[in-house]
């Protein structure tokens, strides 16, 4: 009995190699926490979805009532026709704003903007829902960026192997106006590396302005704090400045000390609009982490490159499918004047059929059944609710 005692704690314990080692108490509870985390985002996605298809189904329901109530066949054919016009100026206004973004992506590439570079070498620090998590970063990145009256001139330097895998899987990517590079940025600025900046909160320098003859680098890394002055230590060996932003004089934060990469990236596109740190705090840090405003000293120690993972996923950028659509639209929508041109063609072609039905069968009702183009499912006013309701919040 003993034998058979000491053969289970062994098992138990990993000693043969059969089993993992038992996890320690935290660990459980870091574990249990994170799957309940996981369980929670499933059923929100799951509500999220079922949301989504009972909001078509109910606009599909109206406008066919609309359509059943209308007092004749011509004035069913000026609500398709109002619809079918109101589509075409929006994805008219579409077009505009996207051709908008690109020229003031592509003046400030051409100068105009502040070079800004996301180094992307710490691939093989991180785990595959870091990167994941890190890929979404820099979604939301060229998306404000976009958006930006003031937009930078934003790299990608360091972006190979399995970082440039999972960017490749964006939709639109291949079509986005920024820099990529898969060597290291000091390759990529080897002739300008007097200008190369490193922003991380070990630096002893703190930046009072933003200079458009310099470089600045954020370093991509979601880490859970596992590599704590990486990337001070990264500049110091490569001989270049290093920086941290003036978040200690205008805040102390009330919570986890961290930034993303894409807070750390609004905040100096902020600074950029308005020449105005406190200003730029307040617009991108979320209110659960400032504390008491114009701190007066450097407490509020900001970590600007070891991205910590929060379990709750505070820190991170978890965006919806919702969200993750939208940013796509921004930089993938180039095929939505020929969806509506395919659309108008088979509204066209529904109509010669009823036409052809209503004469041969004499039943002017078939015409209202018929009447609705399939891809218009929502009445004009509702379609403007749902475009604005699919934007990300800044």
């Amino acid at each position: 009995m003993a034998d058979e005692s000491e053969n289970e704690q062994a098992a138990v314990s990993g000693g043969d190699g059969a089993q993992p080692p038992a996890l320690s108490k935290s660990a459980r509870k870091k574990l249990q926490k994170q799957e309940r985390y996981a369980e929670r985002k499933a059923a929100r996605k799951a509500a999220e979805k079922e949301r989504r298809r009972a909001d078509v189904e109910r606009r599909r329901r109206e406008w066919d009532e609309a359509l059943a109530a209308a007092p004749s066949d011509e004035a069913r054919a000026e609500m398709v026709a109002a619809r079918r016009e109101t589509r075409r100026e929006r994805v008219g206004r579409r077009t505009e704003e996207r051709g908008a973004r690109a020229e003031r992506l592509r003046r400030a590439a051409e100068g105009a903007g502040q070079k800004v570079v996301l180094d992307l070498e710490f691939a093989d620090l991180m785990r595959p829902n870091e990167i994941h998590s890190l890929t979404q970063q820099i979604m939301y990145c060229y998306a404000v960026n976009g958006r930006s009256a003031s937009p930078a001139h934003l790299w990608l330097t360091g972006c190979s192997g399995e970082m440039a895998t999972h960017l490749q899987r964006i939709p639109g990517y291949d079509k986005w106006i920024i820099e990529k590079a898969a060597k290291p940025y000091l390759e990529a600025f080897e002739d300008h590396k007097e200008n190369l900046v490193y922003l991380t909160a070990d630096a002893e320098t703190v930046l009072d302005d933003l200079d458009m003859s310099k470089i600045y680098i954020i370093g991509g890394l979601v880490d859970r704090n596992r590599w704590k002055g990486i990337t001070l230590k990264k500049a110091a060996e490569q001989g270049i400045q290093s920086a941290k932003l003036p978040i200690g004089n205008y805040l102390k934060m009330s919570s986890s000390q961290v930034l993303t990469v894409n807070q750390v990236f609004e905040i100096m596109l902020k600074f950029v609009e308005t020449r105005d740190w406190k200003t730029a705090f307040f617009h991108v840090i979320p209110q659960r982490k400032r504390g008491q405003a114009e701190a007066g000293d450097d407490e509020a120690k900001v970590s600007l490159d070891d991205n910590d993972d929060a379990d709750e996923g505070a820190a991170n950028i978890n965006l919806s499918e919702e969200d993750l659509k939208k940013l796509s639209d921004e930089v993938d929508d180039d095929d939505a004047d020929e969806e509506l041109e395919d659309e108008e063609a088979d509204v066209s072609n529904k109509k010669q059929c009823v036409r052809r039905e209503n004469e041969e069968a004499g039943d002017q009702s078939a015409a209202v059944a018929v009447a609705t183009p399939a891809g218009l499912d929502a009445t004009p006013q509702a379609e403007q609710a749902k475009e604005s309701n699919n934007g990300v919040e800044d």
